[in-house]
């Protein structure tokens, strides 16, 4: 199936509610802040220079469709995807900055696993968990934490990924050296427009003080395009040898969260390797997807505002399933415009 059945399917999409208009806008903002609100906003790190609209250009069909799902009237939405076996690109707001929340931690693993082959520890190290020590937001530039219980490391990676675990990212944070140095493995394989400034624990203590559906924060953000270019390189071995490549990878296959996300829709023999992210307003997953015709897509889905995260999840499953279809060229008889959230 081509993507001209994309259309029909799309034309009946529009039926159902989609807009006319290829452009994603943001919520209206004060166009002169106050001295008070740019002294706030120089001290959270937020680029209040964001365009309120951007005119989207296409460059393919499939692009289009997945641009058209991707409607941001209701908040930012950013999509970046590849496959792999064409080199065939999609992006909508790809080269825009959203919060990755979780994602960082495919980042955090990776930086881990070069110490690994570097010979600086092992899989079978043991670290503390950092716990956090309950503070009020922004009581200090970093949020108090203690050791908790002892784990290999290996184990560590695998709740970090597998559930999410932040007390077991931020005890892999603090043994490679902290956001710094997983700035610098991340730029040093040519992966730009990403950047960690603070430990999970001062993330989530201090979440909620910018609404990223209106506002561009730079801390703790990547665009869609870097977070494919990471996924990408370590499918294709660019970064990593294969065996630390396959600790990763094989517990992205594993993850345990988000299933209303990437792989909510897919068929199920489409194999997915993935890892969410969740903030205030904000609702992510990125992964490799595999589909038996050996078609391999690197993804990143970065949702902001929709109401619900409810109705940010079937965004990303939606989106999901029609860079899958485009791809693959597998059919789905119009399912992707089947959700109640739309």
């Amino acid at each position: 199936m081509g993507i001209g059945s994309h259309f029909g399917r799309w034309t009946a999409g529009l039926a159902l509610g989609f807009g006319l208009a290829f452009s994603t806008a943001l919520p209206a903002h004060a166009s002169g802040a106050s001295s008070v609100d740019q002294a706030f906003d120089q001290i959270l790190g937020t680029d209040m220079r964001a365009p309120r609209t951007f005119d989207l250009q296409f460059n393919t069909p499939l692009e289009q469709l997945v641009g058209q799902i991707a409607d941001g009237s209701k908040g930012r939405i950013g999509v970046a995807a590849v496959d792999l076996a064409t080199g065939e690109q999609v992006s909508v707001l790809g080269d825009q900055r959203f919060p990755m929340a979780s994602t960082s931690k495919i980042a955090i693993a990776a930086t881990f696993m070069q110490g690994v082959e570097d010979g600086r520890w092992t899989l079978t190290s043991e670290f503390p968990m950092m716990v956090p020590v309950r503070s009020e937001p922004f009581s200090s530039a970093v949020a108090p934490v203690r050791p908790g219980r002892y784990y290999q490391a290996v184990d560590l990676i695998e709740m970090m990924i597998t559930r999410s675990n932040n007390e077991a990212a931020d005890a892999l944070l603090k043994v490679v050296g902290g956001p710094k140095a997983v700035n610098a493995w991340v730029h040093a394989h040519g992966v730009e427009n990403f950047h960690i400034d603070r430990d999970i624990a001062t993330l989530v203590r201090d979440d909620g003080a910018v609404d990223p559906a209106s506002h561009i924060e730079t801390r703790d953000s990547a665009t869609p395009k870097a977070m494919v270019k990471l996924l990408t390189d370590l499918y294709q071995g660019k970064v990593l040898s294969d065996s630390s490549r396959q600790v990763i990878l094989g517990a992205m296959e594993r993850c345990r969260t988000g299933v209303r996300r990437i792989k909510a829709l897919l068929p199920d023999d489409a194999i997915v390797a993935h890892k969410t992210g969740s903030l205030h307003n904000t609702s992510s997953d990125i992964g490799l997807v595999k589909a038996p015709n050996g078609h391999t897509i690197a993804v990143a889905i970065y949702v902001t505002g929709q109401g619900s995260r409810l109705a940010r999840e079937s965004k990303i499953a939606h989106i999901a399933l029609t860079l899958y279809d485009g791809y693959t060229g597998e059919t789905d008889s119009g399912r992707q415009y089947a959700s109640a959230n739309y």
